[in-house]
Formats: structure tokens, C-alpha cells, sequence
């Protein structure tokens, strides 16, 4: 949530809802064009356990339209870190196609101090499962928030370009509504209302 917020909005706000499915829309300048982009900030799947499986049809839901993804997790918080390789699995499952782009991120690297995943372990998972890695700080830092977004939309628009013939999109699969920008600055009011509290 916190990144995606950073990444529209270019402000980093610490404590939000539980993320509730949201869709949010922009148009990103992308090699010289304007592509319109849709981001869903998904719910997550924290405990790796057998009653993980309700929250992934939840995500099944989701997962079925997109067309790339980030998987992110803290890496203060090593549990995060091990949701990740299910959560990859499960997308591979939806999306059998190797060529989608899926790119692991470790978030919150301005807090050392508090580390429990080492950047190796994150770059290990990463060849392991043939993604790219990139370790970020949503808090610190607004630019590499973009990059990683930025990345992402070039390996979509890399594989659309590339003519294949099996669309994934279809008619066939709602999409869910994406929010207006009034919904989204309410949001921004109660999380910083809240922290004010």
C-alpha cells in the first residue's frame, strides 16, 4: 500500500488501512508515451498456513488480469519474506507463461538496524525463481519507488510488443472498478488524521 501511495502521489503516509483490493489508474510516461496503467494494491497473504487459502482465492480474483506483478515484502519482517515463494507459485499457477513479468522487492531497506532478511537472501530467491530483485526504501525513497514501477511497466510493455497471439486479457475477466481521485485523497485525510491523533 505504502508504495503504491508513494508512487502516485510522490508522499509516504506510515500507517494505512488493511489493504482492501483497491484499483488505482494513471497514465505513466513510458519510453516517449503515455500508457494508461491500472494498479491493484492487493490483499497480502502474511501467514503461510493452510488457512492462507481463502485469501488466495481472494487473490486468484485479482491475479487473473494482471499482467505483471510485485511481490513485496520488509525486510524487517522475515515472515513477509517467506510468503513470497507461495505467492509466486500461486501466480505461476494463474499465469503459467514464464515471460510474465514478476519482480520481488524487498522493502523498508532505510532500517537496518531492525533487518531480519539479508539482501543476499532476497537475490538468491530471486535467481531461484528467475525474477528480477531490487531492495528499496518506500519511505526514504520516492525515485526508486518509480523505478521499480517504471521496470515493471517496461516488461509488460516489452511482452505485449512482442505480438503474442495468446491475450491474456480478455472480456471475459472483470476487472474490478478502479477508484476516483476523491477516494483516493480520503484515504490520504484519514491516515494522516489518524497519525495526528
Amino acid at each position: 500500500s505504502a508504495m503504491i501511495v508513494r508512487f502516485l502521489t510522490k508522499r509516504f503516509i506510515g500507517d494505512y488501512e488493511p489493504n482492501t483490493g483497491d484499483l488505482y489508474s494513471r497514465m505513466v510516461h513510458l519510453d516517449g508515451d503515455h500508457v494508461a496503467v491500472q494498479i491493484q494494491d492487493t490483499p497480502g497473504c502474511i501467514q503461510v498456513q493452510e488457512d492462507c487459502v481463502q485469501v488466495l482465492d481472494s487473490l486468484s480474483r485479482c491475479v487473473k488480469w494482471a499482467e505483471g506483478f510485485l511481490l513485496v515484502y520488509s525486510i524487517t519482517d522475515y515472515s513477509s519474506y517467506q510468503s513470497v515463494q507461495p505467492l509466486y507459485q500461486h501466480i505461476r499457477k494463474v499465469h503459467p507463461d514464464a515471460r510474465t513479468p514478476i519482480i520481488i522487492v524487498g522493502n523498508k531497506a532505510d532500517l537496518l538496524h531492525a533487518r531480519q532478511v539479508q539482501a543476499k537472501e532476497g537475490l538468491q530467491l530471486a535467481d531461484e525463481l528467475g525474477s528480477l530483485f531490487l531492495e528499496i526504501s518506500t519511505s526514504e525513497d520516492s525515485q526508486g519507488v518509480c523505478d521499480v514501477f517504471q521496470y515493471l511497466c517496461k516488461e509488460v510493455s516489452k511482452l505485449q510488443h512482442a505480438g503474442s497471439t495468446d491475450r491474456r486479457r480478455s472480456s471475459i475477466i472483470p476487472r474490478p472498478k478502479s477508484p476516483n481521485m476523491q477516494d483516493l485523497k480520503r484515504r490520504f485525510k484519514q491516515a494522516l488524521s489518524s497519525k495526528v491523533k
